[in-house]
């Protein structure tokens, strides 16, 4: 099995020092706000990927 992707930045500060927790799998530690958090993978969504519908034809593209 590979070894899943860290984070690349604090959720809270957005400062990138990281670190992992002790507190278990998927727990980091910020040291520049001092916080703790976890990521967890919920699943698949059950209507998978969905493309942005393009605009009407004759309508004004970016």
């Amino acid at each position: 099995m590979s070894e899943r992707a860290a984070p690349f930045y604090c959720p809270y500060c957005g400062d990138e020092d990281l670190r992992p927790s002790e507190q278990g799998h998927g727990a980091w530690e910020c040291a520049a706000c001092n916080r703790a958090f976890q990521l967890k993978f919920l699943g698949l969504l059950a209507r998978g990927i969905q493309r942005p519908r393009r605009a009407a034809a004759g309508g004004n593209e970016i």
